[in-house]
């Protein structure tokens, strides 16, 4: 009997469990921790500034996966995640789903824990069909949007936070990544350890708003910004979650057998002082500090350890991954490929190219794609633009001068930080991926993005953010 739980520790599914197959020890225990918003230099890996010791051992004694896309928003990430497709042949990849939108990625689509069960949610909430419980968890704590208060847990004036399907009301004041961490611990402890277990963990940090407790930004008290102060200090209190959860996975004796694997859903968010230097831009832009995603994995089981893997991977390519880590197969026809041998052997990718994204909705017209080292991107590619260091977030110098609308050629193998563009000076390389852009185009799904609807008022739901009005 398959059992899935789901913590929602953030604007998206945000912790789930699920025992793939049947009792098999042979297979892995698999904990998928998907952080929220943290930029490619507020790791400790890539930055020592920052103090992340529990992700950084995990990151060195395993593989740190240095060419691991997500998507420029969270939305299209975490459709990704669930689905195995891009978000632009489900209708998801225009910027994200809204509270008060009666949007949701279709049901039609399979989501990851249902097909384990045949062996943070930003998905849509409008009707209770869109629901983590109604899409393969057998449980739900958490809430359905992005961007809530650490504290109070509301986001546009509505509360979202529920147990299952009922609204939790008794945590105000209590800081979120505590209690939700204390909930996946105590789904650890009470798991028997002759079951894999299938683990889904992202958290709500570092999400803005900017908020953490004191003990967590003293950590930085020479961070003399004081919104950059906070943010590290939120990179420091998920450490210390992961810390908990796995030294939880260790007492329960789960560990020995455990697949981790950890992911951004998208760059730092440049505004709210999320910070992706060297690379070019962040959140909101297809440029690589908005895509390019500090990843890794870890386990006893990897054959080969200790290094920097640079072979491609994207985000769609986690759905097959963690299904053939649990014994299964994707269906034919999704984007993903499963990467279990790359990471597990370090063995080529079977990528060799993928879509950033395609989006005819305005004002984020736009399509990108990369085939082997080359990267195209044609009409919006978002602000902020540039490369801008830590110590100074408003560094208007560091902007690249760009128009935000145009097009653009990489050699992202000679240039993965964008400074030179290609496209006047290889005009034939430029057809060539332009080419294909335009038959990765012929697939493309309009976007899912229906003007606000009153009937979500919360307070027309007793305060909370609920489904039933779609």
């Amino acid at each position: 009997m398959l059992r899935v739980v789901l913590l929602l520790l953030t604007g998206t599914l945000a912790a789930g469990s699920a025992q793939p197959g049947s009792k098999n020890t042979t297979k892995p225990n698999i904990l998928f921790i998907v952080a929220d918003d943290l930029g490619w230099n507020d790791v400790g890996w890539h930055n020592p500034d920052v103090k992340t010791p529990v992700l950084d051992q995990l990151a060195q004694e395993g593989v740190i996966l240095d060419q691991s896309y997500v998507n420029y928003v969270c939305t299209p990430s975490r459709t990704a995640f669930m689905t195995g497709y891009f978000p632009y042949h489900v209708g998801t990849q225009h910027l994200v789903i809204f509270p008060w939108q009666a949007s949701a990625v279709p049901s039609n689509f399979t989501f990851l824990p249902e097909k384990l069960k045949g062996l943070g949610w930003h998905l849509g909430m409008c009707n209770w069909k869109y629901t983590p419980t109604y899409r393969g968890f057998d449980s739900f704590y958490g809430y359905y949007n992005g961007a809530e208060d650490y504290y109070t847990h509301v986001v546009a004036t509505g509360l979202d936070l529920r147990d299952d399907k009922e609204v939790v009301k008794t945590k105000n004041g209590q800081y979120g990544t505590y209690f939700f961490t204390d909930r996946v611990v105590d789904i650890v402890e009470k798991h028997p350890a002759d079951t894999p277990l299938f683990l889904y963990l992202p958290f709500q940090n570092v999400h803005q708003p900017l908020q953490v407790p004191k003990r967590f930004e003293d950590i930085y008290a020479t961070v003399q910004n004081e919104n950059r102060r906070t943010l590290l200090g939120m990179v420091s209190a998920m450490d210390e979650a992961v810390g908990n959860v796995t030294m939880a996975m260790k007492n329960a004796g789960l560990w020995d057998n455990t697949l981790v694997i950890f992911t951004t859903d998208n760059g730092g968010w440049i505004v709210a002082s999320g910070n992706n230097y060297p690379l070019r831009g962040g959140k909101v832009t297809l440029w690589e500090g908005g895509n390019r995603g500090v990843a890794f994995a870890h386990g006893k089981m990897l054959q080969k350890t200790g290094y920097t893997n640079n072979e491609m991977i994207h985000a769609v390519d986690w759905f097959p991954t963690i299904l053939a880590a649990a014994g299964g197969t994707a269906d034919a026809g999704i984007d993903g490929v499963s990467q279990l041998d790359t990471i597990m052997t370090g063995k080529p990718s079977p990528r060799t190219e993928f879509v950033y994204n395609i989006d005819d909705e305005f004002p984020t017209k736009q399509g990108a794609i990369r085939v082997g080292d080359y990267k195209l991107i044609e009409g919006y590619a978002g602000k902020p633009d540039g490369w801008i260091r830590p110590d100074n977030l408003t560094d208007t110098k560091a902007d690249s001068g760009d128009p935000f609308i145009g097009t653009w050629l990489f050699n992202l193998k000679d240039d993965p930080t964008e400074h030179h563009n290609l496209a006047d000076t290889m005009p034939d390389k430029l057809k060539e991926m332009q080419a294909k852009l335009a038959e990765y185009r012929k697939s493309l799904v309009p976007a899912i993005n229906p003007p606000p609807d009153p009937k979500s008022n919360p307070q027309d739901w007793g305060g909370a953010w609920s489904p039933g009005w779609c």
